[in-house]
C-alpha cells in the first residue's frame, strides 16, 4: 500500500483568515478557487503540499487543528515571516529555537490552527 500525500482539510469562520496565513505569509498559491462561492472552499498548493480550506463556522469550532511544516532552511523561512507577518509568531515559540528531540523549531499562529516551522 502506497500514499503520495497527506491533505489536511482546515476550516475557518472566515476563509480569508487562512489565506493571509498561507498564502500572503507562507507563500501557498491558490490552485483551485471556490471561495466566492456558497460554500469558500480552495485548494491551496506550495512545493509538492497541499491544504484545503473550507469556511465553515460550524467545523472551525469543533476543529483547531496544528500541524508541522519541515523545512531545511529555517533560518530563511523564519527571516520572512518575522519581517513580513510578525503577527502570526506564537508568543510561546517566537524565535528559532533548538528542541530536545534535536529539532530547530518556531511556531506560528492565528485565530484557527498553529503551525510548527521545523527543520531537523
Amino acid at each position: 500500500m502506497n500514499f503520495d500525500k497527506l491533505v489536511p482539510n482546515i476550516f475557518y469562520d472566515d476563509i480569508n483568515d487562512g489565506l493571509k496565513i498561507f498564502v500572503d505569509c507562507l507563500g501557498f498559491e491558490i490552485g483551485h478557487n471556490e471561495i466566492n462561492s456558497a460554500n469558500p472552499f480552495c485548494v491551496l498548493e506550495k512545493d509538492g503540499l497541499r491544504i484545503n480550506l473550507f469556511q465553515d463556522a460550524v467545523q472551525a469550532k469543533e476543529h483547531n487543528p496544528e500541524f508541522r511544516l519541515v523545512t531545511k532552511n529555517i533560518a530563511e523561512v523564519y527571516e520572512k515571516v518575522s519581517k513580513s507577518h510578525p503577527e502570526f509568531l506564537h508568543p510561546n515559540l517566537n524565535s528559532v529555537t533548538l528542541r530536545p528531540w534535536g529539532a530547530k523549531e518556531f511556531a506560528l499562529r492565528d485565530n484557527q490552527l498553529g503551525v510548527r516551522i521545523q527543520e531537523w
